[in-house]
């Protein structure tokens, strides 16, 4: 599908002699067009939870989940990969990012690499993909040659793919094992698509990572007990998680956070299950990084032990 036939590259009704328009008038028109694209996600949630489960499946294995994409979409992938270490303790090898151009491109644009195939397939190259991998290619138009040639090149590699894309039928969706399309339409301003397109990605990528990290276990309820506490903040944060999660007062939080040395996950096992630290890691460790089986499988033991006495 050419460009110009892209229902990305549509001009837009709702927009018409948007450059008319006073400051409030063009406000409202860009929030009318932009609460359409949670209905577009909406639409694609079947294809985003098939999408989870393969990242999660991928992650559990040993394997890595690598974004890849240019120009906005290329910076929504370093974006989400770059938040995922200080949220969930991931780590940064786990999940990557692949930009046109380079980390130069998060600065300033690179767009002229977004055409070269040959580019794309080597730049993925170099991370070495396999089977254990799944790599997520993220374009609004579905055509981009940069990220069509590392997506094609990933995947002859044995690794799963996925196309996240605004228009549908297209060439990226094609070439990967699942397609999530999210129809957002024409832009307020007619092509460019760091808007809706971009916040459409935004949106989905957001529910990948925290959807394979919830179905890994590394969060606790809907708590971030994995959080990296490096400043005051989160450290008050982490108090109030352990404080939430384990029913107990702020001193007995900081106790226990202390005696497991800032980490979330061992200071609720310890004052769920009762164990002393080592025995907390050690289970941890047992499921994977689990913190809800963790403690389950210890109080499951706890119990058996008992009935026995």
């Amino acid at each position: 599908m050419t460009l110009r036939h892209l229902e990305t590259e549509q001009q837009n009704a709702a927009s018409a002699r948007l450059d008319t328009k006073s400051a409030v008038e063009i406000a409202r028109i860009i929030n009318e067009e932009d609460k359409k694209v949670a209905t577009a996600v909406e639409a694609a949630l079947p294809q985003i939870a098939l999408a989870i489960d393969a990242i999660a499946e991928a992650i559990r294995k040993g394997g890595r989940l690598i974004y890849v994409g240019a120009g906005t979409s290329g910076r929504m992938a370093a974006l989400d990969a770059a938040e995922c270490p200080p949220t969930f303790s991931t780590d940064p090898r786990t999940i990557q990012y692949v930009i046109a151009g380079g980390k130069k491109a998060l600065d300033e644009a690179s767009e002229v690499n977004e055409d070269s195939r040959t580019q794309g397939q080597h730049d993925m190259a170099r991370r070495k993909p396999n089977e254990k991998d799944i790599v997520v290619g993220i374009t609004a138009s579905g055509r981009t040659p940069y990220t069509v040639a590392a997506v094609e090149y990933a995947r002859s590699q044995g690794a799963k793919t996925v196309a996240v894309v605004s228009n549908p039928h297209s060439e990226l969706g094609r070439t990967s094992d699942i397609e999530i399309v999210t129809e957002v339409g024409p832009e307020v301003l007619s092509g460019s698509t760091r808007m809706k397109a971009g916040t459409a990605q935004k949106m989905v990528l957001n529910m990948l990572s925290t959807g394979a990290m919830a179905r890994l276990g590394y969060i606790y309820g809907n708590l971030m007990v994995k959080v990296d506490a490096r400043n005051q903040k989160l450290m008050q944060r982490s108090l109030r998680m352990v404080e939430q999660a384990a029913g107990v007062d702020r001193a007995t939080a900081e106790q226990a956070l202390t005696a497991a040395k800032n980490q979330i996950p061992v200071a609720l096992i310890m004052l769920k299950t009762g164990v002393k630290r080592a025995e907390a890691v050690r289970r941890l460790k047992r499921a994977q990084g689990n913190v809800r089986k963790a403690i389950e499988e210890a109080a499951n033991e706890a119990n058996t032990a008992t009935s026995h006495e």
